[in-house]
């Protein structure tokens, strides 16, 4: 089996490491831990198991089944049913979130994540958006609100700067896909995060 080139090799790996299904998992403890302590990891944890745990255990049996080709679903047509998982999974834990009277950042940040899905579900159905970068992006913003703000915007401009490099060199996007993407993921979280008074 040949080699991946050193960019080639570079992008499979900022592509895994920023996946959507992994920055959905992390974000919400390390948003709970930065609002509210110990308890707000608690709170997070709570929210990574169904906005992230569940459409990922879908895509991951998707994959095995072969019905799907790879957790980063590539072919657009085979994205429907796992994004619309995500969507019922996303939305139930808000629910919960609202009833159990969570901290407010992490009602804002999955409602954030419902508004993002809200515009890249209907899209996605005709034209490859990036997940990527939408994720990446939203998640700069919400990190914003709780680490110093110009700091982390710069950096976080930086991190989906490649993550949009990334998807185009591995051939799974075009620069128009990634950049909508990033501005429908920092739009909307944006939007919400400040409709919340945050």
């Amino acid at each position: 089996m040949a080699r991946d080139e050193p960019g080639t090799a570079a992008a499979r790996l900022v592509t895994g490491v920023f996946a959507p299904q992994v920055l959905v998992i992390a974000l919400p403890p390390v948003v709970g831990l930065l609002a509210d302590g110990w308890p707000g990891v608690l709170w997070g944890l709570g929210t990574s198991a169904l906005c992230g745990g569940v459409p990922a255990g879908v895509i991951a049996a998707g994959v095995r089944s072969g019905r799907l080709d790879s957790h980063h679903l590539v072919d657009r047509a085979s994205r429907t049913k796992p994004l619309l998982v995500a969507v019922c999974a996303v939305l139930a834990a808000l629910v919960l979130l609202v009833l159990l009277r969570a901290p407010t950042l992490l009602v804002s940040t999955v409602t954030a994540m419902l508004a993002a899905l809200a515009v890249t579900v209907p899209v996605t159905l005709r034209w490859k958006i990036s997940f990527h970068a939408a994720v990446s992006a939203g998640s700069v913003v919400v990190l914003s609100r709780v680490l110093p703000a110009v700091p982390t915007l710069a950096a976080g401009a930086l991190v989906v700067a490649v993550v949009c490099w990334a998807r185009v060199r591995l051939g799974h996007h075009t620069p128009p896909q990634v950049a909508v993407g990033a501005l429908t993921g920092l739009g909307t979280a944006w939007v919400t995060l400040t409709a919340f008074g945050l």
